[in-house]
Formats: C-alpha cells, sequence, structure tokens
C-alpha cells in the first residue's frame, strides 16, 4: 500500500510544499488552507471560484439584472440621510488627500477673509477641511448623530440649507471679529445643528433644555486659554441655526413654501453681502 505522505497528488497544486488531503469539490485538485473557499459543499479552489463568478456576471448580463454599480445606486437612493453620508464621504476624503499631500488643500480651502475677493470658494469650502484626525472625528460624529436626525425631520434639501447657513454664519462671524485668522472645519456649521435642533424640538413640544446646556459648554470651551478652537465661527453658527430653526418652525405649513424659501435665500443674501463688506473693510484697512 502507498504512504499518502510520500504520494504528490496529496500537495497543494499551488504550493507543493504544503501537504493537504481537502480536494476541491468542483474539480477535484488538491487545495490547502489559504487556498480553500467554502462552498455550499465542500471547498472550492481559487480557479473555480474565478470561473464561477465569472459565469455569474455573464448570466447577470445575459439577464439583464443590474450590475453591482447599478445596485450600489440603488441602495444609496433608498437612504433617508443622503446628505449627512455626503458631506462626511467629501470631508473624509479631503482630509486623506490633505494628509498625502502635506496640506495643499487646507491651503487651497480654509476660510480666510483676506482671500475672499479673489477665491469665493472658500465661503463654503472651509467646512470640509479639518486639522487632526481628532477634529474631523469629533466633528464628523456630531454630523453623523445630529445630522441624521435633522435630515429626517428637515429633508435633505432644508438640511443643507441650513447646514450651509450656519457655515456661513460661522464666517460671518469670524471676519468681523477675527479677519486675519484662517478657519477650518465644520464647527460652525455643526453648532448650528445644535441651534436648530433646539429650535425645532421647542416647537414640537419638547424638552430640550439638555441639549441647550451641552450647546453651552461646548462653546465656552473654545474660550479656555490654548484651546486654539473658533469661538467666533461656534458663535455665528450657533445664531445662524436659532434663525433658521424660528423659519422653519414658523413655516411647516405647505402654503408657506415660498415664504421658507425667500426667508432661507434673504439669509443667504445678507451673510454673503455683510462677509464681503467686512473684506471690503479689511482690504481698505489694509491696502489703503
Amino acid at each position: 500500500m502507498t504512504d499518502q505522505a510520500y504520494n504528490p497528488t496529496n500537495f497543494c497544486y499551488r504550493h507543493p510544499d504544503r501537504q493537504s488531503f481537502i480536494l476541491c469539490q468542483r474539480c477535484g485538485r488538491t487545495i490547502c488552507t489559504e487556498c480553500q473557499t467554502p462552498a455550499a459543499v465542500g471547498v472550492h479552489c481559487p480557479e473555480c471560484v474565478r470561473e464561477q463568478r465569472a459565469q455569474f456576471s455573464a448570466n447577470r448580463r445575459a439577464s439583464g439584472a443590474p450590475s453591482g454599480i447599478t445596485v450600489a445606486r440603488r441602495r444609496f437612493a433608498m437612504l433617508d440621510q443622503k446628505a449627512t453620508v455626503i458631506i462626511i464621504a467629501v470631508s473624509v476624503v479631503i482630509w486623506l488627500l490633505d494628509q498625502v499631500t502635506g496640506g495643499f488643500f487646507t491651503n487651497l480651502l480654509a476660510y480666510w477673509t483676506p482671500l475672499i475677493g479673489s477665491q469665493p470658494w472658500r465661503l463654503v469650502t472651509g467646512l470640509f477641511v479639518h486639522s487632526s484626525i481628532l477634529h474631523i472625528g469629533f466633528n464628523m460624529f456630531a454630523v453623523f448623530v445630529f445630522g441624521r436626525i435633522l435630515e429626517n425631520l428637515l429633508g435633505s434639501w432644508r438640511f443643507l440649507a441650513l447646514y450651509f447657513l450656519a457655515g456661513l454664519g460661522g464666517d460671518l462671524a469670524v471676519s468681523l471679529l477675527t479677519p486675519g485668522t484662517p478657519v477650518v472645519g465644520a464647527s460652525g456649521a455643526i453648532f448650528g445643528l445644535f441651534a436648530a435642533f433646539f429650535v425645532i424640538q421647542r416647537s414640537l413640544g419638547y424638552n430640550a433644555v439638555q441639549l441647550l446646556i451641552v450647546m453651552g459648554l461646548n462653546l465656552i470651551v473654545g474660550f479656555l486659554p490654548g484651546s486654539q478652537i473658533s469661538w467666533q465661527a461656534h458663535l455665528g453658527g450657533i445664531v445662524l441655526g436659532f434663525v433658521t430653526g424660528f423659519v422653519f418652525a414658523r413655516t411647516r405649513s405647505i402654503r408657506r413654501r415660498g415664504l421658507q424659501i425667500g426667508l432661507l435665500a434673504a439669509e443667504a443674501v445678507v451673510l454673503i453681502a455683510g462677509i464681503y463688506a467686512a473684506y471690503s473693510g479689511l482690504a481698505v484697512g489694509v491696502w489703503s
């Protein structure tokens, strides 16, 4: 009787130095543990797995079934918090690219009042730039928690309007109070979410005092020496969050949809005009 230990068929066909007594259920070749893929019955070798996947893809195309990309798009379309997901995804991608490029995107996108005249995109792009992993981690966690809640309450477009209006509020406060300081981060917009959520909860009859306390404590942290936190952006975001939340609370009726859109547009016009007025004043003071 032949000793199995010396039988070449008892070694993995891809790794001849590895002894194995496991056979591919489909083709019968010997495979080691690294090369095994569990199947409904037994295991399959890498070649058989590739053939099965290729056949499966061909059958899907022949039958007109949606591709994996199409399925992913449909699943994304079913999300109730698309805007929240996009904000987080864009922020994370920009932060990763910033790390790879040595701060290129911070220099390009950060909010800085002296550059608003020639680089107006900084009005909003500063919301997507973060200085450290803790900075983006805390901010995106807050967006994930409150963004999903508010987006479900308001809908994606109103939520985006709130987010960017609060961000512009933060920009305006920075331009008025510390115009020479570059600012990065979504904190102003996030504080706006806090404030708007407080107003909306109160309008629905809920007690939101705890949220007000948390918001106040976080605002105080920005005043601590050495914190390097832009309390100006936080303050501006809070003010716009209260204002925008009040607009939403007072224009809930579908008959007031036009009024709601008009008020939101007016907020944006006033904020941008205020920012450019601060920029003009700074330009006259610096360049005259």
